[in-house]
């Protein structure tokens, strides 16, 4: 799979309302992860959504999700640009020369999903969120 680069939503608590809304405007296929399927036990969270993709049969791609409470939410502030795939050295290398002089929300390293994955601000005040996808076995 080659790089990608496309919006990523954030929301608070409607992720999941706002991602349908947008299949039924966009079709595709919409696929959601909650946060209780990654692991995490507390109800306030669990239902929510820790990631969502809706990928369109026009080729657009919309990634989202729902901010948790102990993070900040600034409705008018809540995109991010995406930049996913399987390319870990060309990755690797737009993340560094991204955060370079930005400031590193979390480090580039693996997930509980099994991927490297690393959110950053850059030196302009925008907002990065970077995928390397593991192979699959």
């Amino acid at each position: 799979m080659a790089s990608r680069l496309n919006p990523y939503l954030s929301f608070r608590d409607n992720a999941r309302q706002a991602m349908e809304f947008y299949q039924q405007v966009f079709g595709g296929n919409l696929t959601l992860s909650t946060f209780g399927e990654f692991g995490n036990p507390d109800p306030s969270v669990a239902d929510k959504v820790m990631h969502s993709q809706l990928e369109t049969d026009s080729g657009y791609t919309l990634m989202a999700s729902d901010t948790p409470p102990e993070m900040e939410y600034h409705p008018g502030t809540n995109i991010a640009i995406s930049l996913s795939g399987d390319d870990g050295d060309e990755l690797r290398g737009y993340w560094q020369r991204l955060s370079e002089g930005g400031t590193v929300s979390m480090k580039l390293e693996k997930q509980v999903w099994g991927d490297e994955f690393g959110m950053c601000v850059d030196r302009f005040g925008i907002a990065w969120l970077v995928n390397i996808s593991q192979p699959q076995a």
